[in-house]
């Protein structure tokens, strides 16, 4: 399974955005078969990294960090790279 960090910093256009999001998605797919294999372990965090195992958690998440920008700072432009970091957010952030 291809390294999703490695392949979220390589992201630069389209092409390397959607292998990021389908190494995504295959990641997600991993850990929910390694938590469900052994639900106690995960009751509170999920494996591989995973912080949010639903579609709301995920994208609430996703949304966190670039919503809540200090006064005075700037959000980025949209670029394939910024989309790829929202989605980066929806896996790490609680």
């Amino acid at each position: 399974m291809p390294d999703t960090f490695e392949l979220l910093e390589a992201v630069h256009d389209h092409e390397t955005f959607v292998a990021f999001v389908m190494a995504l998605a295959a990641e997600r797919h991993a850990a929910a078969k390694i938590e469900a294999d052994n639900p106690q372990r995960y009751m509170v965090d999920g494996a591989l990294g995973w912080a949010n195992g639903d579609i709301p958690a995920f994208l609430e998440a996703s949304c966190e960090f670039f919503a809540s920008v200090p006064n005075g700072e700037s959000v980025p432009d949209p670029s394939w790279k910024v989309f790829a970091e929202i989605l980066w957010c929806g896996k790490i952030i609680e």
